[in-house]
């Protein structure tokens, strides 16, 4: 083992350089696919590409991996190189606390279904911190410190002196004869081109080991560049994401507030779910959509079921505010990691649409469309019989903003949040399955969450 490691160790400094290489390329490799997977213009523009790209994020983090196991086993020699140079320790410790935070994180994102909503809730939040705090500082690192390290003068494994060559002087009064030597070495002519040579070759073991530097390298420009520029383009959307996942200004309110739907009346909350039975929300929602935010009003808005149904239904607004409600409490779980937390929902069970409408023999499955022309989603019909299943007009008392799928949205709680369509403004009974939006693009028919019971909560009426 000892051998073995010896072998590993050695000529550790070039190696260095390379493992800084890897983890530049790998960094930057998963900041880019990383910002493209979050990006609301991708989500519709990549298509099916989208799942391939997060399986190559996926891949590519899990690569990560190598260059952090190989750095490990240079490490007790890397330290002891690094005595007396505190900066340097700190420095290391805070890139190995990145990679590893980022690579446990995304390990738990990977297997979110194994891990359960709340293990992914933390890890996302864990992942897109080290991510806009530990991104920029990551690549500069990476980038500055390879080139650093290809310098012998700079880095911590120097060059031993010993071995150092020394340019040999020749003088013409000086010969190389032992003889010739011991003859003249203690002549004045003699010392004094002794003396010189020791003088030249001093100097020139100066100029080896101590370049002169300028005061701003054409190099520390480059770094200075590079770390302005990774400021710069990161900055505001870590400011973004610190004011979403601090709650600056991702209330319910501050969306009802710059809410583009102008519905009205606006619906009337029932007791249950003002104050919500539920204590409110805990967490925040995240908006993704695969098309711009749309908005509604009463003149371009309307409800209705049909499809193998024995009587078609149609709503306006007005008429469809005035449908009996219901209220229920359940958590909300995206498939990307995150989730909400004891959700007051006020809304109008599925189960009483399809009865309203009474569904024919030979219907399969139900199919959702959203107000934005694009999304549509399925369940089969025994699916569909599910009592905790509701068309929502209200959140925690409140109407539903346009940012998270009101006016009216569909709310599944025992399945993955994409199986809830958003702006919900058709039902349709139809007789063969139907594959959604993201099903088209590689997730599962099936959204179950793991270890869903299909239970069936009470619903609370008024």
């Amino acid at each position: 083992m000892k051998q073995w490691l010896k072998r590993m160790r050695k000529g550790y400094g070039k190696k260095l350089v390379s493992i800084h290489a890897w983890n530049a390329w790998i960094v930057v490799i998963l900041a880019i696919t990383g910002l493209i997977l979050i990006g609301g213009f991708w989500r519709e523009t990549l298509g099916i590409g989208r799942v391939w790209l997060k399986w190559l994020h996926i891949a590519v983090g899990l690569a990560m991996l190598a260059p952090v196991v190989y750095y490990l086993f240079l490490a007790s020699k890397h330290w002891k190189q690094l005595r007396n140079k505190p900066w340097q320790k700190a420095n290391t410790i805070i890139v190995l606390a990145l990679l590893i935070g980022w690579l446990l994180s995304g390990i738990v994102l990977w297997q979110f279904k194994l891990a359960g909503p709340r293990w992914s809730n933390a890890a996302l939040l864990i992942h897109d911190l080290l991510t806009w705090v530990g991104l920029p500082y990551i690549i500069y690192h990476s980038i500055t410190r390879t080139r650093w390290l290809k310098d012998s003068t700079r880095r911590s494994i120097q060059v031993d002196e010993s071995s150092a060559q020394i340019p040999r002087v020749s003088n013409p009064n000086i010969h190389s004869s032992n003889e010739d030597e011991s003859e003249t070495r203690n002549t004045p002519a003699a010392m004094s081109a002794m003396q010189k040579n020791q003088d030249f070759s001093k100097s020139s073991t100066t100029q080896l080991f101590e370049k002169p530097q300028p005061v701003y390298t054409r190099r520390a420009f480059i770094r200075s560049a590079v770390g302005l520029g990774l400021a710069v383009t990161l900055g505001p959307t870590f400011v973004s994401w610190v004011g979403k996942n601090l709650k600056f200004d991702n209330s319910i309110d501050s969306m009802l507030e710059n809410d583009p739907n102008q519905m009205v009346p606006l619906p009337q909350p029932l007791s249950a779910s003002s104050p919500p039975i539920g204590g409110g929300a805990e967490g925040h929602f995240r908006v993704y959509t695969v098309t711009p935010i749309p908005s509604f009003s009463n003149a371009n808005w309307s409800f209705r079921v049909d499809g193998l149904v024995e009587r078609a239904q149609i709503w306006n607004w007005e008429q469809f505010v005035k449908l009996t409600r219901t209220v229920q409490v359940s958590d909300f779980h995206c498939v990307t990691g995150w989730s909400v937390y004891k959700n007051t929902w006020e809304g109008i069970p599925l189960k009483h649409f399809l009865e309203k409408a009474g569904v024919k023999s030979g219907a399969h499955s139900i199919k959702f469309y959203s107000g934005d022309g694009v999304y549509t989603d399925a369940i089969t019909l025994e699916q569909a019989q599910m009592d905790d299943i509701i068309i929502a007009v209200m959140h925690d008392g409140k109407p539903i903003p346009a940012d998270l799928g009101g006016p009216v949205r569909l709310v599944i709680p025992q399945m993955y949040a994409y199986k809830s369509v958003k702006w919900l403004n058709r039902i349709e009974v139809i007789d063969s399955e139907h594959i959604g939006y993201w099903e088209e693009r590689g997730y599962d028919k099936d959204a179950w969450l793991s270890g869903a019971s299909q239970r069936f909560p009470d619903i609370t009426g008024s």
